[in-house]
């Protein structure tokens, strides 16, 4: 798998049916099943070709009735599963695939590709508790992954546009992000023919951005108590 896939799967819980929701290759699906994360599995894309593909690397257990492979928009033509995964497409689009669906797991593993803020509050709005949220770095770019189960939550304004593990923890990827955003920023605030008032809006978001990639005062303070 790619680093992209292997960190999905890092998150992916322990169920008794597992759904891949746009399966793709179904590498995903693959590992779920040989690691003993579910009993079985569900895999579906809406391309019958790249269903095709999964359905190849998934052939053991399709023939032993551990894996069911469906052409499916979404949950559309999909059996119960207790924990999906939707990864590799954009937030609305995901937004688009929940709205529409017969019926919606327990848990959700999200792996949107952009647009994250959208789907943070509409998963809330759907009855979803976002148990962890961040930012990871692979194969070149930035993800978010967010994982979720049936509960109430509340998201402040921040938790909404960054992800709640990000504000709190402030890993690594999530920060270095952040630097590279407030760079870009400030490379547009210098580059063009800007009128003053909006060469500061794009000086005041960079800063915004700079104080984000800062670690939290407790793992600084941590980090000095550890090298006493």
């Amino acid at each position: 798998m790619t680093e992209r896939l292997n960190e999905i799967f890092k998150n992916i819980p322990a169920c008794r049916t597992f759904a891949d929701v746009g399966c793709d290759h179904g590498y995903i699906a693959r590992a779920v099943l040989d690691e003993g994360r579910a009993e079985r599995a569900v895999i579906s894309d809406i391309s019958e070709k790249c269903l095709d593909k999964a359905c190849a690397l998934l052939s053991d257990y399709i023939s032993s009735g551990r894996c069911k492979a469906f052409v499916s928009d979404g949950f559309q033509n999909l059996p119960p599963a207790d924990c999906a995964l939707i990864a590799g497409m954009g937030g609305e689009e995901i937004i688009k695939i929940m709205k529409e669906a017969p019926y919606l797991p327990r848990k959700l593993v999200l792996q949107p590709m952009k647009k994250s803020d959208k789907l943070r509050v509409y998963a809330v709005k759907a009855g979803y508790k976002i148990l962890k949220d961040y930012t990871f770095f692979a194969g070149g770019g930035y993800y978010d992954v967010v994982v979720c189960e049936r509960g109430e939550d509340v998201l402040t304004e921040e938790e909404a546009e960054f992800g709640r593990t990000n504000i709190k923890e402030r890993p690594a990827a999530f920060r270095a992000f952040m630097r590279l955003t407030a760079k870009k920023q400030r490379e547009i605030a210098r580059g063009q023919r800007l009128s003053e008032e909006r060469r500061r809006e794009f000086i005041a978001r960079a800063e915004r951005f700079e104080r984000y990639a800062e670690e939290p005062a407790d793992q600084l303070k941590d980090g000095r108590e550890n090298d006493a």
